[in-house]
């Protein structure tokens, strides 16, 4: 049977190890080049993902691996138990200097997360969970909000979006900030710091599997825009959308944002 507080500390080790190289790098100066998207990746990036994978697999080398900087395949497909990892998540805020990034490790059996970190170097925040054993940050518990009203409520999304016209049921008044990690954002909302966090487009396993465990560990409520709980380590490694929040806030979110139709490739029973 899986050891969930071993696994734990190994990826709480290298999260930590992780981000002391990505500052280490960013202090020698960074490569920066452009993905066939357009994002940025930089040496920073591909260093922690070289120094994760090494590290982490070499512990456990019967996991699979998923991470943003490795070359996906089938092979992770067959194992049971899998890591899924962001070397860096925020890259941009990280090259400009911001805190607002972190590097999420999880690990990922039978399609659902069991054990996570999220580690903010800059902040020096380490969010941690296991399943069943609840959610802490820096070693102390957290739980989500019991904000049981939008109105008002704090959110982490695209407010121009949000307050756009196109919705069949109009949003009440909300507060609205961004932070660059997804992540991090999740974090954010299991710790109770906002109360939600909703992006109802798609979002890759590695952005998002620590922080579902973290924060439905610590008692928010995590789905795709629809409303469909997350499964993990499919051939498509994405979600469909992104909801997360305070347990009372899930269905008056999910009402509206239904009305998005879900991508025709990751639509599933």
């Amino acid at each position: 049977m899986i050891d969930l507080q071993a696994d734990l500390d190994l990826i709480r080790d290298a999260a930590h190890e992780a981000g002391a190289l990505a500052l280490r790098e960013r202090a020698a100066g960074l490569t920066i080049r452009s993905k066939s998207g357009g994002s940025p990746v930089t040496s920073a990036d591909l260093a922690v993902d070289g120094l994760l994978k090494d590290r982490l697999l070499t512990a456990r080398p019967d996991y699979g691996w998923l991470s943003e900087e490795t070359p996906d395949g089938p092979g992770r497909l067959s194992k049971r138990r899998i890591f899924v990892v962001d070397p860096i998540d925020g890259t941009v805020a990280y090259m400009k200097d911001r805190p607002w990034w972190c590097v999420p490790i999880a690990v990922v059996e039978d399609g659902r997360p069991v054990a996570a970190v999220i580690h903010a170097p800059t902040l020096s925040e380490t969010f941690a969970a296991t399943l069943g054993g609840g959610a802490t940050l820096n070693g102390r518990p957290i739980a989500a909000s019991d904000t049981a009203d939008l109105d008002d409520a704090a959110v982490l999304a695209d407010a121009a979006m949000l307050e756009g016209p196109l919705w069949p049921e109009p949003w009440p008044a909300m507060r609205f900030e961004k932070r660059n990690a997804l992540a991090y954002r999740l974090a954010l909302v299991a710790a109770g710091a906002f109360d939600a966090a909703i992006a109802p487009s798609p979002k890759w396993d590695w952005d998002v599997a620590a922080g579902a465990l973290i924060a439905g560990e610590a008692g928010a409520k995590v789905s795709d825009h629809h409303g469909r709980p997350w499964v993990f380590n499919r051939p498509d490694p994405r979600q469909a959308g992104l909801v997360c929040c305070a347990p009372a806030l899930h269905p008056l979110i999910v009402r509206r944002t239904r009305s998005i139709p879900l991508p025709a490739d990751l639509t599933r029973d």
